[in-house]
């Protein structure tokens, strides 16, 4: 898959998540398409960013909340991408509230890729 468009895919489940566009079973399947990492990544970048103090919290993580619950390769997807070494070197060099959606994505699709 194009570099691009990998990250493409990557912000339209993101996106679809966070907007609640993407129904939860469409989101599951590209979850567990993706790379566990990847998957990983999404799902806790919405986790951190989506607070208690957030407005749009409950729908987001009532999202999350339906995904890691309702299907549970989307669990096992999420655990195999905590493991990743790319997520260690992540969290112990950055926040992921650092970023917005669009430069997240850039530099996790670009870390994963190179």
């Amino acid at each position: 898959m194009a570099f691009a468009q990998e990250q493409q895919d990557a912000l339209y489940l993101l996106e679809g998540i966070e907007n609640g566009t993407l129904a939860a079973s469409s989101a599951a399947r590209r979850i567990e398409e993706a790379d566990p990492a990847l998957s990983y990544f999404i799902v806790t970048w919405l986790r951190e960013r989506y607070g208690r103090d957030h407005p749009a919290a409950e729908g987001v993580i009532g999202r999350l909340v339906e995904l890691t619950s309702g299907y549970r390769t989307v669990k096992a997807k999420l655990a195999e991408g905590k493991r990743d070494p790319i997520v260690a070197w992540f969290e112990e060099e950055y926040s992921y509230r650092d970023f917005d959606a669009k430069h997240f994505i850039e530099l996790v699709v670009e870390k994963l890729e190179g």
